[in-house]
């Protein structure tokens, strides 16, 4: 733990200035003019220009790459014992206002750099709360973030889910636990009227994909009567919706078995008839392949992210390609076809230009009727481009 009134004065130099005076978040090692040696990760800085003007405080991180992320840009805000719980006061003030309903009990209460908490992702499943740290710097007040959670949330349980492979890349350890409280094994939410059975210790991510709640709900007016094929399905956020917008059939495929049981558990929570799915445990590329013979009337593709690397980006688009060309092979003329991106590095652009190359491999002529990115619990700050990932569009052939 540190010092609350440890602040070190870093200096930007003067053709690096810009991008912290236009508030992002981000400040590379060579747009520091000095560096103490020894400075910890998670140590407070002030950043102040080369002639010693105010320009933002936060934390340091790294002697290479991201040294300093930027929490605030208040001279008069002071990391004291209130500083954490003034920031999820009013991240979760927006939540409350905007997203949580008798209806929605669920959402993504902190959204790292973008509710100035950078680094830091908390995610919220009814009563109970998801912390996952990505940085060195904010792991070091973690025990601050977690005391803030409790005095402001005041949550039945906090449950930590530290185990993301971006750790790896400032040399951090997995990190998985009880932080607080307790937390069943499984944990009933509610979301648009729905519920969901979530598994917060050891589904993906952080048990389930909240960034998709206003995708599903913009699915349900284009599944009447319909046959649909839910590819990447996982715990069926898309076949449930599906069911209940009055699909004639739904076909989920995953390659987790456990997923597919949770799924079908969540047909059974809302009161739907399972009798028209079919639950595939598959590769979902090999099941295209062989799907040929058959055709949907609906496909949704949410694919894990194939660009997790930026050096490996023309291998991913050659993913996205080649599953988005399979799936329109599937199509029949005016199908419906809901397909997203995740990956922070393919752009909302070249996803469209990539899907314009597969359907025309495909032979199909694409229109696009809906375009979606974050939701509002998912909020992204104008200049940090880097925290784009999610893309969706809704179109037919």
């Amino acid at each position: 733990m540190y010092n609350y009134c440890c602040m070190i004065t870093l200096k930007i130099k003067r053709q690096r200035s810009g991008p912290v005076i236009n508030r992002h978040p981000w400040v590379f090692s060579q747009a520091l003019e000095n560096v103490p040696d020894n400075l910890k990760p998670g140590t407070p800085v002030k950043l102040v220009t080369e002639s010693g003007g105010f320009l933002a405080t936060g934390y340091f991180n790294s002697y290479s790459q991201i040294a300093v992320r930027i929490w605030s840009y208040d001279e008069n805000e002071t990391v004291d014992k209130d500083f954490f719980a003034k920031r999820i006061r009013n991240a979760h003030a927006i939540r409350r206002q905007y997203v949580e309903s008798a209806d929605t009990d669920s959402y993504r209460l902190i959204n790292g750099e973008n509710d100035f908490l950078p680094g830091l992702i908390v995610d919220k499943y009814n009563d109970y709360l998801v912390l996952q740290c990505h940085t060195r710097g904010i792991e070091q007040w973690k025990e601050s973030v977690t005391a803030a959670l409790i005095e402001t949330v005041h949550p039945a349980g906090i449950y930590e889910r530290s185990d993301i492979p971006s750790r790896k890349i400032e040399g951090m350890e997995n990190q998985s636990g009880l932080l607080y409280g307790n937390v069943p094994e499984l944990v009933t939410i509610k979301e648009n009227g729905f519920k969901f059975l979530v598994d917060m210790k050891r589904g993906q991510k952080t048990g389930f994909f909240l960034d998709q709640r206003d995708k599903r709900r913009a699915l349900l007016k284009y599944v009447k009567d319909k046959s649909v094929l839910n590819c990447f399905s996982y715990t069926g956020g898309f076949s449930v919706y599906a069911l209940a917008g009055g699909a004639r059939s739904v076909t989920s495929v995953d390659t987790s078995a456990a997923a597919l049981d949770l799924l079908k558990e969540n047909i059974k929570l809302n009161n739907l008839d399972a009798g028209t799915c079919a639950f595939i445990c598959d590769d979902v590329k090999k099941y295209l392949k062989n799907a040929a013979h058959e055709k949907f009337d609906l496909i949704i593709l949410d694919p894990p992210a194939f660009i997790k690397d930026r050096r490996k980006k023309n291998e991913g688009l050659a993913g996205y390609r080649s599953i988005n060309e399979m799936a329109l092979r599937v199509l029949p003329e005016n199908g419906t076809f809901v397909t997203c991106s995740c990956s922070a590095h393919l752009s909302l652009q070249d996803f469209r230009y990539l899907l314009v190359e597969a359907a025309g491999k495909a032979k199909k002529s694409l229109r696009f009727l809906e375009t979606y990115t974050h939701g509002i619990d998912h909020a992204e700050s104008a200049p940090f481009t880097e925290g784009e990932y999610l893309k969706c569009f809704f179109a037919i052939t």
